[in-house]
This record gives structure tokens, sequence and C-alpha cells, in this order.
């Protein structure tokens, strides 16, 4: 009880809160704004909502007094009517009035009533405050009337959520009434209504509903109203409720088409049913809608049942049960709707009838009748076999299985079904598996075992056994007597023991079939035996054997997998399973019956050949436990008469019998015997009995079946049979010799089938070469007369193979054959196969494909059946192979393609059968062994591809006999062997390599075969056929080339390849053929070479061809090139030879001494052999001296004066061209160009066609320059190809050293200017510069310094050379006088030697170059302005290099006043036409502005073209006047006077064009009037020039002169200038503070004053200049240009003998 403080407490808080909520509402009143949403008015309703939330926590977490809950009651129904909230405020009330009335239910019910009265309808939040709490303990009192009010409510209603608020106070009213029915008078509380009204409202309610409720659509209100009838059902009177079934039923149906959620359809039917159920009748009504009703439920069955959703679960739930409670209603009508439902077509509704049956089938009785038609129906399910209804039929069949049904008749359906279900080749699923082997379990053990042994039954072997063996174990647990220990007294009725182990062992040959067959049935055997029992049938003793090898067994076959299990170990090990069985059976009887059992399973087992043959096994294995002979005897001669048309069968017997034969061999063989009459003796044999047509087949069926059973035999017993052989093939023969049928073909073909294997067994035996057959000769001959009756046009049959076959087999039986009969042999088998047609044909000629591919074969197979004839013939006499090969000869030479083919192949074998053998200890003998190399060699070049292949086989088997021969000789003489020679050679080296084979066999022919073998070989050059001559040329060529030394008769052999050549040759064999003479050449170079140099010129395309083809070997190469290189040193003669007439070459050859031929012979030689691209090594390799020959003999050509049109070569030219004729001349210059590109020095030639080399090589008198120019390298360094010393390598330039260093001083002129010019040259090179112990300056200074124009060249350009290395500048630098000298010599010496100092200059080290630099410029300053060509731009050049390399050591005053003196000179050479001569000019004046500083004229003479040099020539007098002072001005305009004096008018010109410029820059009215008065008469002095355009110049510039001078009044008279000029002399100032230009003094300096120093200089300068023009200058006219071009560079003052 609540204490009254906290009462009052509680009620003031509870006070203050409603208070604050109608505080609230009232506000909300007087403002007449009533607002359900929170979205005008936010932070009230929040307010609210949050006081509602709190209030029901207030009301739950404390117990309230009943006052205090009615006052809060009211407040909340007051603001449900006033505000009418919706939402979370409406939820919110409801809340608290459901916490209110978990205090007082009565409360809400009450406040309820009050509105009864009303119009309208209650507030939602109090009816489903009401609903809930009418399913409270406490309310039953309030039912009847709260029912009353809700009746009168139902026909209000109008919303949705009305209804439904409505349907949940009925819900809670009808389920509270329902619990208060049912409780009845133990429960304390009691309904305010009895139970006869609460019938009548029930149905009341249901009526409204049906009549005032639109309830025919899919609602939530139809759901609740569905949940509220199925309450209904079970207060309404049970007939109202029958009668109100076909409505409800057709409503129902109506609701489920309109896809309502079917739960609440099931519900309400399971509702129904159940009420209706209890009533104890169901009614018409229901009756008549029972397959509405079923259909409905079967379509909720049918449903996919979802586990998560609960509604589904129950759904499927409701649907079984109210089948289940119509079962209990109707039976029968069910039982018959089901089995209807099972016939439908539709898997939906056989699925669900089946789980419906299963359902309810405990409630079914079980009558016979029903039993049946339930079979049927399940039969015909099973019929259908369909896989959606299989998981609910076999569920279906266990309940089935569990009432007896597999034990009817009909069961068996059931059982084939399941076992169909559970083979290892369907595709079920596992939990159908599963369940089929649950349902099996069902069946009894006995049939089950019978099911086991149904071979029908295979695929479901591994479960049936499972399930045995389960079955079994469990028995044998429950101490049941096992499978084997009683039912085999029913054999009739189940499986009999030996049909069971027959069974069993044979399904475990194979144990990982289906991956148990092998496990399952040991298990199941040792499950089944009663291994502590005794019985009269098995003995204990199999129990404990059983218990022993089983559990092994099964550990063997865990410890393997299919892959690595050995079958035939396993089989064995199954055998010796049931033979120890057997034994430890120990009974006859027992024994006997498992043969019949076995001989059963024989006849009849078709299924697998494999258990077929373990099945015979098994017989044989029975039947050599027994120790019954009699029973032996009598069930071989059964097994015997079983079917043998199949070879498995006869296999089988005969395996039966070698196994049998292993303990009762007597008896077997006997049997055997016996047996075979049949064969034999017309009186008895069952074979006569047979149509005609079979007797044949028969007879070689009975003869196979014998005659394996003997080989069977054979192999088991081994030497046991060896007593019984002899009569065995005695028997053998007389089969054939006595048999009963006519001998045709097939039965010819079918005994030597048999014999053949019983004979190939027989051989191979170890002791077969001990045995003696008397009668082998007979059946040898007897083979070959069935080998010559065949056709050699075709072949129908293997007869001839069979045949060989038998021979070779009996090959290995004494007595051996003779000779003669080998021979005989050899020639029949031979002439059988190789003539018989190729396999081509024998397609084409068969009926069908079939028959041409088994035509091929069989003639692979009778190749093959030679082969091994001929090995066993070797075998017997190894030393006679030869004889086997020389019976090929036909064949091999055969024009037919197929019969050299087999030929070569036979050859191939036999051959190479001899090499494997090994067997060397007596020598082999080839007598005509270059004959059969011959042979197979030619025929490696067959045109038949496969023929070569097979001929390089047989060469390689023969040179492996021959080296195997070799090795064992030098064994037996104790030499050392060599090791790794066999490895050189194969069959594919050999292949299409007729060079090898000859190589190969080169050493084991003496010196008179080899020249023979070429001879002969030469006879085939001109054989018709492409192949065979080309190999003929091979092999010729090889041999050549191998024994090319040892030949004789060399003479015949050149003139015949010669002869042969000039013949029309394949081209294939054409170059082969040459490549042998190239061979011969090489090997006899001193004999062919001469022969072939003695032919007259020019030479035609053999002769060439011949010579080229010696290009191409290097041996041969070098050994030809060293003979004619000393051809071309010994006969160069050392005097002139008379000029050569304009005749024909061959008439020359006759008139000029023999070596004019020679060497022009040589050169044509040369020329072809050098214009291929294989002679390249050869040639680097006698480079050097080889070059120098050749340049030689050019040298002495090109004197020797020949005439142009005289012939000696001929080139040919690409196809269509002609080809190019050479004089002795151009063929010896085209000889040194093919010997530089020979060496691969391309660069080479190419620079010297660009450098015209060719041109000056064929001139005597430039001849040394052409070797200076292709031998040197471009100064300065360009981008283009170089000679030979910048190209060659060093050691190559070393070598040429060597070889030219002992012709320096050479009597010959040519060879000693050769020789010295390559030595100047090559200095160039570093290398070569620093060779150590070489006195190269002492040669060059000798050189120079003798009386020769060209050793002088030469000499200085090696000066040159020399400089341009470091070290030699000291020794260099003490050479500058000397080299001072040549400055005034001819043309090319002066440039050699300005060369020369330039490259010391440039080159040298230290400051004392400057001081060489100024003793040699006085010398070189006038070559600047010389009139030849070369000599100008040379010594410009080196003075502009020269220039550079003193810049870089900071030149002093004194070498500066040097360089100030080129200024004029290179000036004028500026102005000259030539381009090259600008070039230099613009180069040496960039070089010195950078010396003397003038830097802002740098680029201007470096970009000097010869269209801008006057105007640069103008820049730079400018610069030189505004820049320079006035007395250097002064001396360079003295230095130009010296020029005016030149012979060279263009010079002259130049310098008068200097001095108008100048003088034009200069104020010259600043300028002393003396020396105005010097420069005008020294200019005066050339108006006589005898060129008019250097007159026309002087007067142009002396006018420009005046008017510089006088530029107010140019035209002042002459008289004036005279009495100025007067005043001058006299000494008499006129002018004061001038400039002056000259020194008085400096005129002392010149030549031409120092004789004679008058007093007025100038006048004496002035004379002077008159006199010399006027006597000395020549009248020289000009030609092109405002200044005259320089005159052509005179001839040397000297002349010398070059």
């Amino acid at each position: 009880m609540v204490d009254s403080s906290e009462t009052c407490e509680g009620a003031s808080e509870w006070e203050t809160l409603g208070r604050s909520i109608e505080d609230f509402i009232e506000s909300f009143q007087s403002a007449g704004h009533v607002r359900t949403s929170q979205t005008s008015v936010k932070l009230p309703w929040d307010m609210v909502l949050h006081n509602l939330k709190l209030l029901e926590l207030r009301i739950v977490n404390r117990k309230l007094t009943t006052p205090l809950c009615q006052k809060i009651t009211a407040l909340i129904f007051n603001f449900l009517t006033t505000v009418k909230p919706e939402g979370e405020l409406e939820e919110a009330c409801t809340m608290v009035l459901l916490a209110l009335g978990s205090y007082c239910p009565g409360i809400a019910i009450i406040k309820l009533w009050d509105q009864m009265h009303q119009n309208t309808l209650p507030p939602r939040s109090l009816l489903l405050a009401v609903g809930e709490l009418s399913l409270s303990q406490g309310t039953a009192t309030y039912i009847g009337a709260t029912w009353e009010y809700i009746l009168r409510l139902l026909r209000k209603a109008q919303k949705e959520e009305d209804r439904l608020a409505i349907c949940l106070v009925l819900r809670g009213l009808a389920t509270n009434a329902r619990k208060c029915l049912d409780l009845g008078s133990k429960d304390e509380e009691k309904m305010d209504i009895p139970p006869e009204l609460v019938s009548i409202k029930a149905y009341q309610t249901l009526r409204i509903f049906y009549n005032r409720w639109p309830l025919k659509s899919k609602s939530k209100v139809t759901e609740q109203v569905l949940v509220i009838i199925g309450h209904l059902f079970f207060l309404m009177p049970p007939p109202k409720l029958k009668n109100q079934v076909n409505w409800l039923i057709r409503w129902l149906m109506t609701l489920m088409a309109e896809k309502l959620n079917s739960f609440y359809i099931s519900q309400c039917i399971c509702q129904l049913l159940d009420a209706l159920t209890i009533s104890g009748c169901g009614g018409v009504n229901l009756a008549s809608q029972l397959e509405n009703i079923a259909n409905m439920l079967f379509k909720q069955v049918s449903e996919k049942v979802n586990s998560s959703d609960t509604q589904s679960v129950q759904n499927h739930n409701f649907a079984l049960r109210s089948f289940y409670l119509l079962t209990k209603l109707y039976n029968d009508q069910v039982v018959l709707l089901l089995r209807k439902t099972l016939e439908s077509n539709d898997t939906n509704e056989i699925v669900s009838a089946l789980e419906v049956f299963k359902d309810v089938f405990q409630e079914v009785p079980q009558t016979a009748k029903l039993k049946g038609e339930v079979m049927n129906s399940v039969i015909l399910v099973i019929q259908d076999d369909l896989k959606p209804v299989r998981m609910a039929l076999l569920n279906f069949l266990e309940k089935l299985g569990k009432y007896d049904y597999l034990t009817l008749p009909q069961g068996n359906v059931i059982i084939n079904y399941i076992i169909k279900l559970s083979e290892s080749n369907s595709s079920n699923e596992e939990n159908v598996r599963a369940m089929c082997s649950k349902i099996l379990q069902l069946v009894s053990l006995p049939k089950l075992i019978n099911l086991v042994c149904q071979p029908s039954n295979t695929l479901a072997f591994v479960v049936l056994t499972k399930t045995a063996t389960e079955m079994a174990l469990k028995a044998r647990a429950l101490g049941q007597a096992p499978y084997l220990s009683n039912f085999h007294l029913r054999p009739n009725e189940f499986v009999s023991p030996q049909k069971l182990l027959t069974h069993l062992v044979l399904f475990s040959l194979k144990p990982y079939r289906e991956k148990e067959f092998g496990e399952s049935s040991l298990r199941l055997l040792s499950a089944l035996h009663p291994i502590t029992s005794l019985h009269p049938i098995i003995h204990s003793n199999v129990g404990v054997l059983w218990m022993k090898m089983i559990p092994q067994m099964l550990k063997f076959l865990n410890d393997h997998t299919e892959k690595n299990l050995n079958p035939k170990d396993w089989e064995n090990t199954l055998l010796n399973f049931s033979s120890q069985s057997l034994l430890a059976i120990n009974d006859d009887s027992w024994l006997e019956q498992l043969t019949q059992v076995i001989l059963e399973n024989i006849s009849f087992y078709n299924e697998d050949d494999e258990e077929k043959a373990f099945l015979y096994k098994f017989f044989g294995f029975t039947l050599r436990t027994s120790r019954n002979q009699n029973l032996v005897k009598r069930m071989l001669s059964s097994i015997l008469k079983t079917a043998h048309e199949e070879l498995l069968e006869r296999e089988g017997i005969a395996m039966a019998f070698s196994i049998v034969s292993l303990k009762h061999l007597k008896i077997a063989l006997d049997e055997l015997k016996e047996y075979s009459t049949i064969l034999t003796n017309k009186d008895t044999s069952s074979i006569l009995k047979l149509m005609k047509e079979h007797q044949q087949g028969e007879w070689g069926l009975v003869c196979n079946t014998i005659y394996l059973s003997y080989s069977k035999i054979i192999l088991e017993t081994k030497e046991a049979i060896s007593v019984h052989l002899e009569a065995m093939l005695a028997l053998v023969l007389q089969h054939y010799q006595d048999c009963i049928v006519e001998k045709d073909k097939n039965l010819k073909l079918d005994y030597l089938n048999s014999l053949a294997n019983l004979t190939d067994i027989l051989s191979s035996l170890s002791i077969t070469c001990q045995l003696h057959c008397p009668h082998k000769q007979k059946m040898v001959a007897f083979m070959m007369e069935l080998i010559k009756e065949e056709p050699m046009n075709s072949i129908s049959s293997c007869l001839r193979q069979k045949a060989m076959n038998i021979i070779t087999n009996f090959s290995q039986l004494t007595p051996l054959l003779e000779p003669e009969e080998r021979a005989e042999l050899l020639r029949t088998c031979y002439k059988s196969v190789l003539c018989l047609p190729p396999a081509e044909v024998l397609q084409r000629e068969a009926s069908s494909p079939k028959d041409a591919q088994t035509n091929v074969e069989l003639l692979k197979e009778t190749l093959q059946s030679l082969r091994i004839l001929m090995e066993a013939l070797i075998i017997e006499m190894p030393t006679r192979v030869q004889n086997c090969l020389e019976y090929l000869d036909t064949w091999l030479n055969s024009q037919k393609d197929h019969e050299r083919e087999r030929a070569m192949w036979c050859t191939a074998r036999i051959l190479g059968f001899t090499v494997k053998m090994n067997n060397f200890h007596k020598e082999i003998e080839f007598t005509r062994l270059g004959r059969l190399v011959r042979l197979l060699a030619i025929r490696c070049q067959d045109p038949v591809d496969n023929i070569c292949f097979l001929s390089s086989q047989a060469v390689y088997n023969l040179y492996c006999i021959l080296l195997l021969q070799k090795k064992m000789g030098r064994k037996k003489q104790g030499l050392w062997e060599e090791e790794g020679k066999s490895e050189v050679y194969s069959a594919n080296v050999f292949y299409n390599n007729t060079f090898e084979i000859a190589k190969a066999f080169a050493e084991y022919f003496t010196q008179i075969q080899v020249s023979t073998l070429v001879l002969t070989a030469m006879e085939g050059l001109t054989d018709s056929r492409a192949k065979v001559s080309l190999a003929a040329a091979q092999l010729m060529s090889a041999v050549m080339k191998e024994r090319g030394r040892d030949m004789i008769k060399i003479e015949e052999v050149v003139e015949g390849i010669l002869e042969r050549l000039n013949s029309q040759l394949e081209p294939s064999t054409k170059e082969e053929t040459l490549q042998a003479m190239c061979s011969l050449a090489g090997n006899n170079s001193e004999i062919v070479v001469p022969m072939l140099l003695n032919r007259p010129l020019p030479w035609n395309r053999t002769n060439l061809a011949l010579w080229r083809a010696f290009g191409t070997q290097r041996e041969t190469t070098l050994k030809v090139l060293q003979l004619l290189i000393g051809i071309l040193e010994k006969y160069h003669p050392t005097l002139e030879s008379q000029e050569m007439a304009s005749q024909p070459v061959a008439a020359q050859s006759i008139l000029l001494p023999p070596f004019h031929c020679v060497l022009s012979q040589v050169t044509c030689a040369l020329c072809e052999m050098l214009s291929g691209s294989l002679c390249q090594e050869a040639v680097q390799e006698l480079y050097p001296r080889l070059l120098i020959s050749v340049l030689c003999h050019l040298y002495w050509v090109t004197e020797q004066n020949a005439p142009q049109k005289m012939v000696v070569y001929s080139k040919e030219g690409v196809p269509g061209s002609k080809s190019k004729p050479f004089d002795p001349t151009s063929c010896a210059l085209e000889a040194v160009k093919l010997v530089i590109l020979a060496a691969e020095y391309n660069k080479v030639v190419s620079y010297a066609n660009e450098h015209r080399c060719w041109d000056l090589l064929s001139c005597p008198k430039f001849y040394y320059i052409g070797i200076m120019e292709l031998t040197s390298n471009p100064w300065p360094p360009i981008s283009h190809p170089s000679g030979i010393v910048k190209n060659c390598e060093p050691y190559i330039l070393h070598r040429i050293l060597n070889h030219v260093r002992n012709l320096l001083y050479s009597l010959d002129d040519h060879q000693k200017i050769l020789a010295r010019t390559f030595y100047a040259q090559l200095l160039w090179h570093r290398s070569v510069a620093q060779t150590l112990g070489q006195d190269f300056l002492g040669n060059l200074i000798k050189w120079i310094k003798e009386p020769n124009l060209i050793m002088n060249e030469v000499g200085l350009r090696g000066i040159s050379n020399l400089a341009l290395h470091p070290g030699q500048s000291e020794i260099l630098k003490s050479l500058v006088p000397l080299l001072q000298v040549f400055l005034k010599d001819e043309v090319r010496v002066t440039v050699q030697a300005v060369k020369s100092l330039r490259n010391i200059i440039c080159h040298g080290q230290g400051q004392d170059i400057k001081v060489v630099f100024c003793g040699i410029s006085k010398q070189l300053r006038p070559l600047i302005n010389d009139e030849r060509d070369q000599v100008r731009i040379s010594a410009t050049s080196a003075l502009g290099h020269m220039l550079r390399r003193i810049d870089k050591f900071k030149p002093g005053p004194s070498v500066r006043r040097e360089i100030y003196t080129f200024l004029v000179p290179l000036l004028l050479s500026i102005q000259d036409n030539n381009t090259e001569v600008v070039k230099a000019c613009g180069g040496a004046l960039t070089e010195w502005t950078n010396v003397i500083g003038w830097s802002s004229l740098t680029q201007t003479f470096r970009h000097t073209t010869l269209s801008d040099h006057i105007q640069v020539l103008e820049e730079t007098c400018k610069h030189l006047v505004s820049t320079s002072r006035t007395q250097l001005v002064g001396e360079l305009l003295f230095q130009s006077f010296g020029f005016l004096k030149s012979p060279q008018p263009f010079v002259r010109a130049a310098s008068v064009t200097f001095i108008g410029l100048t003088a034009k820059r200069l104020s010259l009215s600043q300028i002393h009037e003396d020396d105005v008065d010097i420069l005008q008469k020294v200019l005066e002095s050339l108006r006589n020039d005898p060129v008019e355009q250097i007159q026309s110049l002087v007067n142009t510039v002396l006018k420009k002169i005046e008017a510089y001078i006088h530029p107010e009044s140019s035209h002042s008279s002459r008289l004036s200038r005279l009495s100025s000029n007067f005043l001058k002399f006299s000494g008499i100032k006129t002018s004061a503070g001038k400039k002056r230009l000259f020194k008085i003094g400096k005129l002392e300096e010149v030549d031409d004053y120092k004789e004679k120093k008058p007093r007025n200089c100038l006048q004496f300068h002035v004379n002077s200049l008159s006199t010399w023009h006027q006597g000395k200058v020549k009248n020289t006219p000009l030609v092109l240009g405002n200044l005259p071009e320089r005159p052509a560079s005179s001839q040397p003052s000297r002349t010398e003998n070059i």
C-alpha cells in the first residue's frame, strides 16, 4: 500500500503535470487555432509530446491509485476529443492509456462505454487501447457490453484506420471470449455474458462483416477480418457454422484470386476445419466444397517456404494441418483426391500431393485395396520420373517402406527405381542419394544381396554393397546368423556362396571403379562371412584367413590410388586371395560348383573384356588348387568346349591351361593333344559336321586355340616344357599335313597366324638355341614355296609376312642354313616384297577406303617382317653382311622409285642392325667399298626425298661399322684410341650432303681408289638427271678436298673437267664442279695454275668461272694468290720493253715475250678471283704484299703504252648488258681496285674515285701522285672517306711498312718510287711514326737531297707527316733552314715544303716556334702572291694555321711586326677571282685579326666570299686608317709599292686598288705634301703600264687622290702643283703641322737602292718604277674582270725525269 505522504506528493505532481497540459489545451482553444501538424507551432507540440512520453514513463514506473488513473484518463480523453492528434501525438496518447490500463483496465473500457450514445466514433487511440486491453486478464466482465457497443460501431466505421481500430477490439474480445469458454468454470473470472449470447454475437459480427464491410479486395482490413472470423468459428454454433461454409469458401477463393496474403487464408481455412472437426462432422456443405478447399490448400503447400519468414512457415503448416483435418473428416475422399492429383501433369501439384499424402498417411487405414491403389499411383509417378518431383517422391517412398510396401509384388518397381537413382552415372544430388540409401535399408538383406549380384545393378554396386554391409553388421551386432550360414540352403531363392564369391572377387578387379568397388566388395564379403561359425559349406579356416587377408588388401588399396596402382599386381593379389580361400575351404564338391559358376559366367559374361579374361584366370587358379585329377581333366575338357570365336575367349582358354599346367602339365598337354584330333581325324571330328563354308573357319579357330595354349604353357613352364617340345613341333607339322578340310588361302593364313604366334614364343626362350629341330629345313622350304606363290602385283593377305616371321623364328633353332639356302631365301624374299606396287597404287586399287588403309598397313608390316628376317640372318653369320647388300643392287638401281626406296630402306636397316649388334671381333670385309660408297652417295641426291634420307642413314651406319672395326683393330694392336670422332658425324650430317660422305670415308680409300672414284664420278657429270649429276659433282668435289693431295693423273682430271665444263651442265652441277676444281687447285696449285694460265687470252667463260671459283675457298685462294704474287714479283723486267703493237691478242701472245702474256694472265686471274665476296679473309692475310705487287705491276704496265683496243679481259655485267672489255692497263687498274675492295676498304675506293686517283695511277708521269692520293688523308680532316693510311688498321700499316722497307733502295725505279711513297705516307699514322728502331728522318733527309723532284716531294711529304706527332718537334726545327730552300722550287715541291713548315710550327712545342716563324716569314711572304695557284693557296692556308698556333704563345712586338708584313700580301691576294684563294685568304686574315686584335673584322673575314671580297677590302682599309698610326699606314703603303713592280698584272692592279682605297680613307689634305707627292709619283709611274686596264685604274685613282687633296678646287693647274713640289724638294717649308706617311730612310731598305743611293731617293724611286715598267713588264692583255687574271702557272725552271 502506498504511503499517504507519498500519495499527496504524487497527486500534486500529477496535478501540476495535468495543469500544464490543460493550459496548453485552453490556450489553443481560446485562439481558435488547433493544429494537428507540428509545422506552424513547433515548440508547444514538442513540449506536449515530451510531457506525454514522460507521463507514460511515470505511470509504468509507479503504481497509481484508481482515482488518479481516472483523472488522467479523463484528461487524455478530453485531449483526444478536443485536439484530435495524429501521428506521434496519437501514438503517445495510446501508450499512456495502455499504461493506465495495466493498473485499471476497466477505466478505459468504461470510458469507451461513455461514448455509446454519441453519434461519432470514439477516438482511435481509445479503441486501440481497449483492443489491446481486451486480451489482458481482468477484462472478461466487460466482454458483453463492449461487444454490444462495438457491433454498433461496425455499421458506422468508414475509414480504414477506424475499421482497423475496431478490428483490434473485436480480435481481443473474440480471443478473450474463446479463452474463457475453453477454461470454463476453472477460471475464477467470469464473463458478463452467457455462452449462448456470445455465439449469437459472433454470428452477428460475421454477418455484419459479410454484409456491411467491403471485404472482397486485398487490404489490411480484410486480413484482420480473416483473423477475427477465425476466432469466431470456435464461438459460433456448429449448425450455423456449417451453413456458412459455402459462402465462406467462395469468399476465400475470391480473396485468393485477389492475391491476398495466403497466410491469412490458410489460417482461416485451418481454423474453420479445426472448429468443424471439434464438432465431429464436417457437414454436407463442407463435403461439397472439398475439392475447392483442396485446390486452395495445394496452392499453399506448393508455395516455396521461406524459413526466415514466420508467416511463410506457418502458411505451409496451416495448409498441411488443414489436409490432416480433412483426412480425419473425409478419409476416402481425400485419398482419392490425392491420387487424382498424383496423376496431374503439374509438377507442383504432384509434389504437393506427395507431401500431403506423406503427412496424412498415418491417418489412412492400410487396407490391401488401399495399398494396391497407392502402389499403382506411385508407379505412375515413378514411370514419369519428373526431376522436380523426385525428392518429394522419395520422402513418400520412405514412408511406404516403413509400412512394408516394399515387400509387395509391386515393390520391386520401387526398389529398381531407387537403384536407378543410386547409380553412379546419374546426375542426382547428394540428398537424393542419401534418401535412396535410407530407403534401401528398408529392403531385406537377402534380397539386397540378390540385388548386389545382379549384373544390371552394376552402376549402383557401391551403394548396394555399402547398404548390405551396414545391414549385415547390424544383424551381426544383434546376434543374428550371418547371411552365408543359412541362406545358402535356398539356392533357388537366394544367391549361392559360389556366385557371391565370384561376383565380389570379379568386381574387386577394378578397385577404384567408382572409387570404391574394391573396398566395398571386400568389406561386404567380410561382413557376410560367419567368422566364428562351423557349418558344412564353409569352414572356419576361411574366416581366419579372411580376417587376416581382407584388412591387408584394404590397407593396400588405401595406400595406393588409381594412378599408381599396378593392375597386374592387384590382379595377382586377388587370384592369390582366391587360391588361399579355396585351399582353406578344401572341398572338391564346393570347388566343382565354383568352377561351374565360373564357366557359366564365362559363357554369358560379355560386359568387360578385362573382367572376362580374369574369369579365365580365376578358373585356372581354381583348378590348380584341386588335387582331383579327374576333376581337372573334366573341367579342362569342358572349357575347351566353350565358345572360342573371339580372340579373348581363345586367349582365356589358353591362359587357363597355362595356369593349370603349372601343377598338372601332363594332363593339360594330353587334353590338348586329344582335343587336336578334331583337326586331323575325319571319323571323330565335329568340324566336318558343320556346313562346308564354316569348316575352314572352325578349323582355324581350333588350331589357334591349341597353339595359343601351347604358347602360354611354354611361357609359364619354360624349361619344364623342353622335354615335350619335339613332340609338340611334330604335332604342329602333322596338323597341316593331315588337315581334314580343304586347304584354301584362309586356312593357310589361319594356320600361319597360329604357328607364327607359337614360334614367336618359342624363339623368345633362352633355351631355344639349344634345341634341335630336324624339320627346320623342310619348314623353311615350305614357307618359301608359300612366299613364291603370292602375287607380286598385289598384297591381298599377310601370308608372305607370316611366312617370313616363321622363318625368322625358326632361325634360332639348329641346324643353320647353308649359304646357298640363305642366298635363295634372300632373293626370294627381296623379290616378293620389293616388287610389290607402291602404297598409292594399293590404295587406288582397293575397293573401299577401309581396304585401302588395310593394304597400306599390311605393306608396312610385311616390310618389317623382311627387316626382322634380315637381322636374324645377320645374327647367324655376321661376317657376310656384304652378301646381304649385294643382292639388293638390282633394286637399288631400279628405275622405279618405290623399288629403290624399299631397297635403300633394307640397306639402311641391315647396316644399322650390324652397328647395333656391335660384334666386330671378326672383321667384316667390304671388298667393294668404293662402289658401295659411290652408290649410296649418289642415292643421297635421289629425286625421292625419302631415299635421300634412308641413304644418309645407310651411309652413317656403314661409317660406324668401319670406324668401330678400326677402333677394334687399334685396340688389338694396343694403340691409342681416338676419342669423340664418332660424334662428329650423324645421319643428319650425311642427309643430302655428299661432301660430308666423301669427307667421312676419304681416309679409308687408297690413292688409286681416290683417283678412280673421281674419274668415275666425272662420268656422271653429264647425266640427264639433275640430282644425279649434282651428286656426282659433289662427291668429286668432296673427295678432291679431302684427298686431293693424294691424287694421281691430275692433268687428265683437269682436262676432263674443263671438257665437261664447256658442255651444257646444270647450274648447280657446274657450280659444284667448279668447287671441285678449286679444291684440286688448292691441293695441287703448282700443276693446275700454270695449266690454266697457259690458255690464250681473252679467256672464255669457263676459264673465268674457274678463276672466280678459286676465290671462294680460303686455303685455295691463299695458295693461288701466293703463286700469282710470286709470278708478278718474278717476271717484272728491269729494262723497259718496247711498245706493244696494236694487233689481236692471239697474235700478240705469240709475238710478245712470254712474261708479257703471263703478267696479263695473272692480272686477269686476279680480277676474277677477287670479284667475289668470299676471298676477303685470304686477301686480308696477304694484303700488303698483294697490294704492293699489283700497284707495282700497274706502274710497269702504264709504261708499256699498250693499245687501248687490245682486249685481254672481259668483265660480265648485269644480265642483259654487254660485257666490259679491259686492256692491260685498265685490267691492272681493276685488279688494284678489287684488291682494296676485297680487303674491305670500300671507303678507300670511294675516296680514290672522288680524287681521280685512278687517272693519276694510269699515267706514268703522275703515278706517284696517284699513290700519294690513294694513301693520303685530307688536310684539314673532312667527313668524306680518306685513303689507305686513314682507313687501314694499325697492324696492316705495320705490315705494309715492313714490306715496303725492303724496297726503299731497290734498283727498280718502279718499286723504289712506290715503296718510298708508301713509306712517307705511312708516317701520318702515329703508331707507324713511333715504331722503334726506325730511322725515318734519316731516310727522308736523304731523299730530299737527291737530285730528283719526285724524291724531293716524297721526302718532304714524309717530313710533313712526321711533324704531326709529338716528340719530333726539336729535331724537325733544325731542318727549317734546309726546308726553306725548297720554297722556291717546283710547284709540288714548294707546296710540300710549305706543308712541312706548317706542320713543324703547328705541332711544335715551346716558345721558340715564334722564332721559327719569324725565320721563315721572309720566304713565306712572297709565296702568298705567287703566280702559281697551288703555291698561293697552300702558303696562305699554312699562314692561317701558323698564326693560330703563334697566337697561343702571345707574340711580342717583333713577332707582331712580322705578322703586320703579311697584311698587304693577304689584302692583295683576297682580290683574286679564284674561290679557293679567297677562301684561304679569308681564313688567314681571320687568324691575323685574332693575333693583332682587330676583332671587329674577324667575322667579316671569316665569311668572305668571291662576291663580296672587294667590299671586305674597302672595310679593311677603312678600319686600317681609322685605328692605326699614320706611320703604320705609310709603312703598309710603302710595302704595297713593291708589288707595283710585280710581273703579274693582277698583283699590280690589286696593289693600285689597295692604295686607292687607303688614300680614300686618309685625309690627304692633312698629310705632308712630300708624302702625297710620293704617292702620286708612284702611281703616275704606272700610267704607261702595258695593260690598259691597269692604266685606266691608275688614272682613276690619281683623279680621286687629287680630289682628296684639294676638295675645294679639284681642277687647279698642274703648274701650281709643280711649284709646290719644287718647294718641297728644295727644303722650303710650305706648310707646317702636317702628318708624315713615309720615312725617308725607309727607302734605303729597298734592294734597288743598296748599290746606289742618290741624294733624292724619291726621284730615284719614281725613275726606277718608270724604268722597270718600260723594260720588264710585258704587255699582258686582261681577259676577265676589272683586274687582270693571273696567267697559268709556269713550268718548273728545273726539269727532271719523272
